[in-house]
């Protein structure tokens, strides 16, 4: 960002994602860019699968009456009080013995996989073959497996292994036991071994060698400005691999691996750079603060001045000591969507009861507020960090629909104190909003009060992009460890910033979609305060993922009610838009999943809900 792009060590065809990574975020600015080849090994595996079938009537009286008859009858006792010829009997335990669900002995015994099978009121089928490949990864170190085969290609670049030792861990597929073969099939995401649905695998074997494929990644080295951190990316087109960026930065924390072996990064570049940012940061925080002054200073001068208030597009405000508690708390009353604010502290002398009740307040009619906090550069440096009952009674303020409505992050390395809301509304200067009430003891602080919407917007711009940053590593974490609690949180931030799309983006793309209520709340909470248009395109989307969901998942309650909300809260705006929605598909899918009667028509389902 601050040096000359012929400067940075850069490959060529990676500028545009350079561009990409820097547009994210004002803060962040790619040092260097390379891309190298690394090998996967590919090795062909054939398993063999077992799955079942419901059983027949005669089926299904042979094994219970081997399972409840003491003692377990004969097949030709059993062919007696059934009155059929005996042949009927053998011929079926014939089968049932062929399948494993019956013991070769006499009188009839059901084995244990016979008993499993039965509860689920199925038998086993013939197994079946099926040919897979088994991808081993030494940057991810896993071992996948899919049906379709890599094709080998030529890939002119230099190998990652001649500058980093890439330690293969991952035990030979020859050598691994049938039950982590099982695991990996089912990581995979492939429906070959499915035992709660009866469906297993039985076997495997190696078909051919492993394979050697070569394949392209690209790494990246990101300074953020706002962190004040140095991070190493490695990615697979788009794609950022979790896992092996985290490795490397492990290697290069421990002064295992060299920059400028890799891609030609001096320590003295990384240093120089790092300056260049923080200064031109520092300096467009006092450029914007100085800015506002002026405004202020302006505004000031031409009090006295008649003014032609049609023409007022808004006004910089400065404030003193007692006036500037009051003036918080009346912008706060008059919020209607949102609420951003940075204290570097947070305490009880602040946050009170009678503040918690005036945040419920706002959240009562809908306001989102995002709460960040934070002077040192690492959280454990904090001398004085939030207490965390305080923290635990802010993340307690729930909005109507039971969404937590105040999210309260440390974000830490600045002195900045902001509170905008709304968007149109500014307060920024010496007060400690959330530890300094400032109505006892006046210590000559000064806060301007801003309504100029260009200079809101950029002080918007500034805070909102710490926040998202914030609220997609939240989510990177939620993803590695499937922390629901963590994924709700970010959906929430994203809500809060009007980023709804991008938050269905992310369940869509990583196929979460136990987390789909939770967003319909969200974008509940965005038509109700105005924020999201009836028309908006992410409902159509919304729509698509219908037919990916089961009237049996666990969370298919809370999604039907959620849709219920949504279409009557888009009714209440505009009932064609609503009816257009429901399309002959999309009504046929809120059948299917019980989110509509069968006696419901698409009109009438509009019209109780408006």
């Amino acid at each position: 960002m601050f040096l000359a792009s012929l400067a940075k060590p850069i490959d060529d065809n990676l500028k545009n994602m350079v561009d990409e990574i820097e547009a994210q975020s004002l803060s962040l600015s790619v040092l260097a860019a390379r891309q190298f080849r690394y090998s996967l090994r590919q090795t062909p595996v054939e398993v063999n699968v077992k799955e079942p079938r419901q059983f027949n009537v005669l089926e299904e009286f042979i094994i219970r009456a081997a399972i409840e008859f003491q003692p377990p009858p004969t097949e030709d006792e059993l062919a007696s009080v059934l009155g059929l010829d005996s042949i009927f009997i053998q011929t079926t335990t014939a089968t049932l013995r062929t399948l494993q669900t019956l013991s070769a002995t006499s009188p009839l015994t059901v084995t244990p996989e016979g008993r499993l099978f039965y509860e689920k009121g199925s038998v086993p089928q013939p197994p079946y073959l099926v040919q897979l490949n088994a991808i081993t990864d030494p940057l991810s170190d896993k071992i996948t497996f899919q049906s379709e085969s890599l094709n080998e290609t030529v890939i002119n670049l230099p190998d990652l292994a001649d500058f980093i030792t890439i330690n293969n861990t991952i035990t030979d597929i020859s050598l691994l036991s049938l039950e982590e073969i099982q695991k990996s099939i089912q990581a995979s995401g492939l429906s070959l071994h499915v035992p709660e649905e009866g469906k297993i695998v039985t076997s495997y074997k190696i078909l051919a060698s492993t394979q050697k494929i070569w394949r392209k990644i690209s790494l990246f080295v990101i300074f953020d400005a706002l962190e004040d951190k140095l991070s190493i990316q490695i990615r697979n087109g788009k794609q950022i691999l979790e896992s092996a960026s985290n490795w490397l930065e492990v290697l290069h924390a421990e002064g295992k691996i060299s920059l400028q072996a890799l891609c030609k990064l001096s320590t003295e570049t990384i240093n120089f750079e790092r300056e260049a940012i923080l200064k031109h940061k520092n300096t467009e925080i006092e450029a914007r603060l100085e800015n506002i002054r002026q405004k202020a200073l302006e505004t000031a001068t031409k009090t006295s001045e008649k003014v032609d208030n049609s023409t007022v597009l808004g006004e910089a405000i400065q404030l003193r000591d007692g006036q500037i508690s009051q003036a918080f708390s009346e912008v706060l009353n008059s919020a209607k969507n949102q609420v951003l604010i940075y204290s570097p502290w947070v305490n009880q002398a602040v946050v009170n009861e009678k503040f918690i009740t005036l945040l419920q307040k706002l959240a009562n009619r809908g306001v989102w507020i995002l709460i960040g906090h934070g002077i040192a550069r690492r959280e454990e440096d904090e001398d004085k960090p939030i207490p965390l009952e305080l923290e635990e009674k802010l993340r307690a303020i729930k909005t109507p629909d039971g969404l937590p409505s105040v999210q309260v992050f440390w974000l830490g390395n600045s002195h900045v104190k902001e509170v905008i809301v709304d968007q149109e509304i500014h307060l920024c200067g010496s007060h400690n909003w959330l530890s300094y009430r400032g109505d006892y003891l006046p210590r000559g602080e000064s806060v301007y009060k801003v309504t100029i919407l260009p200079q809101v917007q950029e002080a918007y711009e500034f805070l909102a992009n710490r926040f998202q940053n914030h609220a997609q590593k939240l989510w990177q974490y939620a993803l590695e460890n499937r922390d629901y609690k963590l994924a709700v949180e970010s959906l929430c931030v994203w809500g809060a910033l009007g980023m709804e799309d991008i938050a269905l983006q992310e369940i869509q793309h990583n196929n979460w979609l136990e987390l789909l209520p939770v967003w319909l709340n969200v974008a509940l909470q965005g038509l109700k305060s105005k924020n999201i248009q009836a028309d908006s395109v992410i409902f159509k989307t919304a729509l698509l993922l219908l037919n990916q969901i089961s009237v049996e998942d666990a969370f298919i309650e809370p999604l039907q009610q959620g849709w219920r909300k949504v279409i009557g809260a888009i009714a209440l705006n505009n009932s064609q838009t609503a009816l257009n929605l429901l399309s002959d598909k999309v009504w046929a899918q809120f059948l299917r999943l019980n989110i509509a009667q069968e006696s419901d028509s698409p009109a009438n389902f509009i019209l109780y809900r408006t």
